[in-house]
């Protein structure tokens, strides 16, 4: 048979062919076998949207919104990065800078943006503890603009550091979110502190390798 110019043994579908055509007429190409039965169809992106075997998936689900392009797509991540940093980070970066003893060291500063009754069931070691609701008030005189700021609340559904961050950041501080909050520090097993003094709980095996002190991500 042939398709858009190319040859293909009868009964098949070159779904490459079928998207280049389509391309051109609106996306949706039809091919026929060697006998003339329809075989389906493929969109711009080359997904089979019709025909074929029987359970086969008419769309997939996956692609039905295609891809972004390379460009767009490196933007998007790289400006993610920017405003993101994960526990497992964080705690690597502060682990480093208690062994290494040097001053300024890890370069940013942790902050938990939680209550009173939420910082003394457990916090970060060595962050700073700004409420939210405390930002406008505090923030200048506990810290430093020229040090970029690591805001956290208690995890995933909790948009608390992310409401700090946005008041940090237009204050003129230089700031980023934790993501999964407290709640994943302890998870990945972390050392963190209470009222009552330091604690730890085994890594959850859904979050952290076990036996293991890099996730290798």
């Amino acid at each position: 048979m042939t398709t858009a110019g190319r040859t293909t043994p009868a009964g098949t579908l070159d779904v490459t062919a079928s998207a280049g055509a389509g391309a051109g007429t609106g996306g949706d190409t039809t091919t026929t076998d060697g006998a003339g039965a329809g075989a389906g169809a493929t969109d711009g992106a080359g997904v089979r949207t019709g025909g074929g075997e029987p359970g086969v998936e008419a769309v997939n689900p996956v692609l039905r919104v295609p891809p972004a392009s390379p460009a767009e797509a490196a933007a998007h991540f790289g400006a993610s990065l920017a405003f993101h940093a994960d526990v497992s980070d964080v705690a690597a970066a502060l682990a480093q800078a208690r062994e290494s003893g040097l001053p300024g060291f890890p370069g940013f500063v942790v902050v938990d943006s939680r209550s009173t009754e939420s910082w003394d069931q457990g916090h970060v070691p060595g962050a700073v503890h700004l409420p939210t609701a405390l930002v406008a008030e505090q923030a200048e005189r506990l810290l430093d603009k020229a040090v970029p700021v690591v805001t956290y609340c208690w995890g995933p559904g909790c948009d608390g550091a992310t409401r700090a961050a946005l008041a940090l950041a237009q204050l003129g501080f230089q700031v980023k979110e934790m993501l999964g909050g407290f709640e994943y520090w302890v998870r990945e097993g972390f050392e963190f502190e209470t009222w009552e003094g330091h604690a730890v709980r085994q890594a959850d095996p859904l979050t952290a390798p076990v036996g293991a002190e890099d996730c290798g991500c």
